[in-house]
């Protein structure tokens, strides 16, 4: 089965308690695009985010809002700005470092939510049953690029109604692939057990 695979760069998930020190009271994101998933796009607005030895500027802002707010970089970003950001799911955000996001109308300190997205698999209910997926079931993806083919393991389906079929990697596995941001690049699910 071929599954378009779309980079994930750095970005910021809001809460509402965030967006309000950050950018002042009954403050709404404003969409600038939307993006694969439903309901989901990236805003107008931008934030720094500060780790123990520098900081990211212009990290984009991705609504809606979250019950929690959650920094997703990549593993080299983590370790330019001296956060240790392990390799969660999104939400999965217990026991993980903190930072500090500056934007402006004040800073918000972060107790934890900083990662690196787990490798992912948005697949739709309509896909499940042809394709015998099932929720946290772990595949391995192959990506033909140019110069840099590869398998990519560990990859983990996440079903919902709410879901357009997609892979998310980030910054990092798509340059090792050497893949192209302005070319579609489809990989093809590999089941584990194949």
């Amino acid at each position: 089965m071929k599954v378009l695979v779309e980079t994930s760069a750095r970005h910021v998930h809001l809460s509402k308690d965030s967006i309000k020190v950050l950018f002042g009271d009954n403050y709404n994101l404003t969409p600038k695009r939307y993006l694969s998933q439903p309901e989901q796009f990236v805003c107008a607005e931008k934030v720094e985010i500060v780790g123990l030895k520098g900081s990211i500027k212009g990290v984009s802002v991705l609504g809606p809002l979250r019950s929690k707010t959650q920094v997703e970089i990549s593993l080299t970003d983590a370790r330019k700005i001296g956060i240790s950001a392990p390799i969660r799911e999104s939400g999965d955000l217990y026991r993980t470092a903190g930072c500090e996001i500056i934007g402006p109308n004040g800073k918000y300190a972060l107790k934890e939510g900083v990662i690196a997205a787990k490798r992912h698999i948005h697949v739709p209910l309509n896909e499940v049953k042809e394709h015998l997926f099932t929720d946290g079931q772990i595949v391995r993806v192959k990506i033909d690029s140019t110069d840099r083919s590869g398998i990519l393991d560990d990859v983990i389906i996440r079903i919902s109604d709410k879901f357009e079929l997609a892979m998310h990697i980030d910054t990092d596995e798509a340059n090792a692939l050497g893949l192209n941001g302005n070319v579609d690049t489809y990989g093809e699910i590999i089941l584990k057990n194949g």
